[in-house]
C-alpha cells in the first residue's frame, strides 16, 4: 500500500493577513489595521524643560487613545550597496583627477567602515486596528459570525469595508494629530509601502536581493 503523501501548508496559511488594499491591512479575523511610520527624537539631547514637555505630551497622547494601539520598533542592517554603486558611478563620471581620487578614497573608507561592523537602522511604527467587536451597534452574535467568516463578509460587503475604513482613518488622524503635538512627524503607509513592509518582515534574507516591483507594474491574469 503506497504511503500517503504529506501535504505541507504554505506560509500564507499561517499569516493573519487576508488582503492589503486601500492603505489597509485586512486580517483574517475581519479586523482592519493601518500602519503609521513615525520619526524619532533624541530625547537625551533635549533640555530638562523640553524633556518634561515631551513626557507630558506623551501622557496626554496616551490618555486620548481609547482603541488598540501597537508600537513596533524594527531594527535592520543598513544596506548601503546602492549608495556605494552611486559613488562608483560618480567616480567614473568625474572629469577632475583630484576629485576622482578623493571620491575613490571616500569610497574605500565607507567600504572599510562597513567591514568593521554592522551598521543598523531603526524604524518606528504605530499599528492602529479596528475590529468588528468594537461595533457596539451590532449584536454579539452578528459580530461573532462576521469575525469567523471575514473573507465572505469583506469581499461581498464592500460598503461595510468602506465604513470600517472610514472609522479606522478617524483613529489614524487622531493619532497623527497627537504625535504632532510632541513634534513627531508621521506618515500613513500606502498599499505599496504596506506590502513592502510585510514582505521585508517575513523575508528578511531574500528581501534585500529580491525587491518587490511597483504595484503598477504587476499584471494579474484573470
Amino acid at each position: 500500500m503506497p504511503a500517503k503523501k504529506t501535504v505541507r501548508k504554505t506560509t500564507q496559511e499561517y499569516l493573519s493577513i487576508a488582503e492589503i488594499k486601500e492603505d489597509c491591512v485586512i486580517r483574517k479575523d475581519g479586523a482592519l489595521s493601518a500602519v503609521i511610520m513615525v520619526s524619532s527624537i533624541n530625547f537625551a539631547l533635549k533640555s530638562a524643560e523640553e524633556q518634561d514637555a515631551i513626557i507630558q505630551g506623551y501622557v496626554n497622547f496616551l490618555n486620548s487613545i481609547d482603541f488598540p494601539l501597537q508600537i513596533v520598533i524594527q531594527s535592520r542592517k543598513l544596506n548601503i550597496n546602492p549608495y556605494l554603486e552611486k559613488l562608483r558611478r560618480l567616480q567614473k563620471e568625474q572629469t577632475n583627477d583630484s576629485l576622482r581620487m578623493q571620491t575613490g578614497e571616500y569610497l574605500d573608507y565607507i567600504a572599510e567602515l562597513v567591514k568593521m561592523g554592522q551598521i543598523m537602522t531603526k524604524k518606528f511604527y504605530l499599528v492602529i486596528s479596528y475590529s468588528v467587536f468594537t461595533e457596539k451597534s451590532k449584536g454579539f452574535t452578528s459580530r461573532l459570525l462576521e469575525a469567523f467568516t471575514p473573507a465572505r463578509v469583506v469581499k461581498i460587503k464592500q460598503d461595510l469595508f468602506l465604513k470600517r475604513r472610514k472609522d479606522l482613518m478617524l483613529r489614524v488622524n487622531n493619532v497623527i494629530s497627537g504625535l504632532s503635538s510632541m513634534s513627531l512627524n508621521s506618515v500613513l503607509l500606502d498599499t505599496q509601502s504596506l506590502i513592502e513592509l510585510y514582505y521585508n518582515i517575513y523575508n528578511p534574507i531574500t528581501a534585500p536581493n529580491q525587491p518587490l516591483p511597483n504595484l503598477q507594474e504587476l499584471k494579474v491574469e484573470k
